[in-house]
């Protein structure tokens, strides 16, 4: 646990640097989950996310030579916009591996905020791989590396979102505090903060279902390393969660709520289209939870921390895919038609009037008119899927559905 007082001298440390985000009533979701929900806006921090104040708090205490050598970091995208803004503001020279797949618009926004004092380095597919090089250049350049979250200093400047929190909603008590864990330096230093300022307050870390190494840890008491991940929701995805973490949650957190990916997009979209309110899969992961706990928060104050706002825009049709897909409302088949005229346009009479063909692929590249067809469909609601199905049965067409397939998406992106 890190002691409250050193959260207290981060804040004071950082605080004229750092914007004081909102903590701001959302009309709809608490109209949705009948209880006071009040999103904490990290979105639109400097870097739209929260790793700045960690990574403020940690660099500016380093001394001289320390800053003399440099720093290196390693990231999938915030935590090295946070050390790329500490670099270019203390004038320190810093060395920041990112995953080969971060988006586009992470590994600009470093480059931006890091201008002549940082060196962004593509390496590996996920964090773990960018670490493992980012810890070798440390060992050969004597440079002091700035952990994401498995570091006192870095939790202790993500805790003082804590003080931001309690400080705007000083009249009533919170009730549940929901916390998006990656490697989990934001719910290190939240936990630790409100277990003395707020003990009341209960604590839901959310992790990605797909990289979900701090359920995986506590369930096995020990820490666990997971063989593979999915990597969608870069914000969050590692392999291993902190040593802090698991120590601190162990301790002090009442729940771990995993979110599928599928809903996570389904969240982003829905921030969106609701409240105008643009977020990265990280930044939507604790929204997403609050269906996970809707009869638990029915008349309670509730607190969730958006933890940032980088999305890449390029992903937009990835996002809407993987949320259709979740909600029920995009299916794929392959279907055998038979070889003769007019079997296609007799397959699109066994569509309803709302049923759409949103994908269609012949599967042979050679005489394909005779071949199997990949055919993706998009209702308009859930409830249209099982009528779809029966009237294709009625029609004796040979399909097979392939939305339970875990390949599928791998085959369409």
């Amino acid at each position: 646990m890190i002691q409250y007082e050193k959260i207290e001298q981060a804040y004071e440390r950082i605080k004229n640097v750092v914007l004081h985000t909102p903590l701001m009533k959302n009309n709809l979701l608490s109209e949705a989950y009948g209880a006071n929900v009040y999103l904490k806006r990290e979105d639109m921090q400097l870097v739209r996310s929260f790793k700045l104040r960690g990574a403020y708090n940690k660099i500016s205490q380093l001394n001289k030579p320390e800053l003399s050598r440099g720093i290196v970091c390693a990231s999938a995208g915030n935590h090295a916009q946070g050390v790329a803004f500490a670099c270019a503001d203390l004038g320190v020279k810093g060395i920041i591996y990112m995953p080969a797949a971060t988006p586009s618009q992470k590994v600009t926004k470093v480059k931006h905020f890091g201008r002549e004092w940082v060196e962004v380095i593509l390496t590996g597919d996920t964090f773990d791989d960018a670490k493992r090089e980012a810890l070798h250049q440390v060992k050969k350049s004597q440079s002091t590396f700035i952990d994401p979250f498995d570091d006192n200093e870095v939790a202790a400047g993500q805790g003082t979102i804590g003080i931001e929190i309690l400080d705007d909603h000083a009249t009533d008590p919170i009730d549940y505090l929901f916390v998006p864990v990656g490697g989990g330096g934001l719910i290190s230093g939240l936990a630790s903060y409100f277990k003395v300022k707020s003990p009341n307050t209960k604590i839901i870390a959310v992790e990605a279902e797909g990289a979900a190494s701090l359920k995986a840890s506590l369930d096995a008491q020990k820490l666990v390393t997971l063989s593979q991940i999915d990597a969608f929701a870069d914000g969050v995805a590692v392999k291993t969660v902190g040593r802090l973490a698991f120590q601190v949650c162990s301790e002090w957190v009442h729940d771990v709520v995993t979110v599928p990916e599928g809903e996570i997009c389904s969240t982003i979209l829905k921030l969106y289209n609701d409240d105008a309110i643009v977020v990265e899969p990280a930044g939507a992961l604790a929204v997403s939870a609050l269906a996970h706990y809707q009869s638990e928060i029915q008349g309670k104050n509730v607190v969730v921390v958006v933890s940032g706002g980088n999305n890449d825009i390029t992903r937009t049709e990835d996002i809407r895919e993987r949320a259709l897909l979740w909600e029920g409302r995009k299916h794929y088949f392959v279907i055998r038609f038979p070889q003769r005229a007019g079997a296609l346009r007799e397959f699109l009479t066994v569509l309803g009037p709302k049923d759409d063909i949103a994908h269609f692929e012949y599967t042979k590249k050679n005489n394909r008119q005779t071949g199997p067809a990949l055919v993706g469909i998009e209702l308009e609601e859930e409830k249209d899927f099982n009528p779809l199905v029966q009237r294709m049965r009625d029609a004796n067409i040979d399909y097979h559905h392939l939305n339970g397939n875990p390949l599928l998406f791998e085959m369409l992106v």
